[in-house]
């Protein structure tokens, strides 16, 4: 299970540039875009799994795997913040530099123990933060996902009273995001 610790310090999307993008030239809507933005950028970060601007996030695990790879829930996953183990009498340990090695080159990004040198969990298990995200501004964001971004906020204005034919996302936003989707096997 993968937790939010900090989200992106900005939205992929500017008001400004979502508002120009919607053809909306008040201000009565501001507020709704704002929040918008938001739920689209997370929309499409739930699609795909990829996490567009740098977040930090924890995920846990009950013991170390068997195999000694770990696949994180969230990619792009650029650094292993930390490493928390809850030992069998209820205090916990950080886990030691080079027990853990991350390959980040792939999504999802694979994070390597070693075993012989990793302290073993009590019930409380194991909790790993990890820096993720494209990078720290929407230019360092894939181009697709930009777009995917932009037509998911469209849809969401659109329908945003609830009323009519709101239906799933466009296709076209599908076919935008499928080259992103991590898939678990």
């Amino acid at each position: 299970m993968a937790e939010l610790l900090a989200g992106p310090a900005a939205e992929p999307l500017t008001r400004a540039e979502a508002k120009a993008f919607l053809r909306i030239d008040h201000e009565a809507d501001d507020a709704l875009v704002d929040a918008l933005i938001a739920a689209a950028r997370r929309a499409v970060e739930a699609a795909t799994g990829r996490i567009l601007l740098m977040q930090t996030w924890r995920f846990t695990r009950a013991a170390w795997p068997l195999s000694g790879v770990i696949p994180a829930p969230v990619a792009p996953v650029t650094a292993i913040l930390s490493a928390l183990v809850t030992l069998a009498d209820g205090s916990t340990v950080e886990v030691a530099p080079g027990v853990l090695s991350l390959k980040a080159d792939r999504a999802p990004a694979l994070i390597h123990v070693d075993a012989r040198r990793a302290p073993q969990p009590g019930p409380g298990g194991i909790a790993l933060t990890v820096s993720a995200g494209y990078g720290a501004s929407a230019a360092d964001v894939p181009a697709d996902l930009m777009q995917a971004v932009r037509l998911v906020l469209a849809h969401f204005y659109e329908y945003r009273d609830g009323s009519g034919t709101a239906q799933a996302l466009p296709a076209t936003v599908a076919a935008l995001l499928a080259p992103y989707r991590l898939v678990r096997l």
